[in-house]
């Protein structure tokens, strides 16, 4: 009989510290050390001298108020751990259910400024179908990938908006004010759908690709003639896009 392999020694400092910065990052207005020493089960100095080794490593910062939070410093880090993702190979499976479930056009789009890129696409399956390039663009107000994202971080870029609605069609959303309501009711639905509003008569849905707080780094999307929606369509549409972006959101948090 051989014996269980052993669990890997954990280094309790590095644990604990580490334990620290989590609490910090979901705290908006910082804590105390008392607060954190209570919350962590350690004692009140063992938690000022990892606080005071955060400070000097430029993670945790202290207010005015006596409080500590978490800087900048971990949130850079863990974007650069976001960006160095695959993303095409972790959306990769659910491109290919929509594609099959659908047989139109699927994207895989990021953000950039006030616009969209696609980043990857499987070509429609139907005769007549929407066609847009890997590695072109669109505005982010106007497709359904970049309407999900848009809805995800409206609060920072709802100002950025400002002066650039540009018109595509006749459909497209030129004011602040009818943004304000698509984004309530995308937000509502839990998908985006584009109208024609950046082509005319192309209809698309989208999903938001979300990380585990919420930010949108990236958005899947059907994209289809209006002539190949069939009658009650949307709503099944925009379920498949929405559960196929979920799961990609899903497989970011265990990574």
């Amino acid at each position: 009989m051989t014996d269980a392999p052993k669990a890997p020694k954990v280094d309790s400092t590095l644990s604990k510290g580490l334990s620290i910065l989590e609490n910090l990052v979901t705290a908006q207005n910082g804590k105390g050390v008392t607060e954190l020493s209570r919350e962590l089960g350690l004692t009140k100095s063992n938690a000022f001298r990892l606080l005071q080794t955060l400070t000097t490593l430029g993670y945790v910062k202290h207010l005015d108020n006596k409080n500590y939070a978490a800087t900048l410093k971990t949130w850079q880090v863990g974007r650069a751990s976001v960006e160095n993702l695959n993303l095409r190979a972790v959306a990769a499976p659910e491109m290919a259910y929509l594609s099959q479930e659908t047989g139109e056009a699927v994207y895989l789009a990021v953000p950039e400024g006030l616009s969209v890129v696609y980043i990857d696409k499987v070509e429609s399956l139907k005769p007549i179908g929407s066609w847009n390039p890997v590695g072109g663009s669109a505005p982010i107000h106007c497709v359904a990938t970049g309407k999900a994202i848009l809805a995800s971080n409206y609060a920072d870029l709802r100002v950025k908006l400002e002066g650039n609605l540009t018109p595509f069609t006749d459909k497209t959303m030129t004011t602040l004010e009818a943004v304000d309501e698509d984004v309530k009711q995308t937000l509502k639905r839990g998908y985006a759908f584009d109208r024609g509003e950046f082509r005319d008569r192309i209809l698309s849905f989208g999903g938001a690709i979300r990380l585990p707080d919420g930010e949108a780094i990236g958005a899947l999307g059907v994209s289809l003639p209006d002539i190949n929606l069939d009658d009650g369509g949307e709503e099944r549409m925009g379920a498949l896009v929405q559960h196929a972006a979920n799961n990609v959101s899903q497989k970011l948090l265990r990574m």
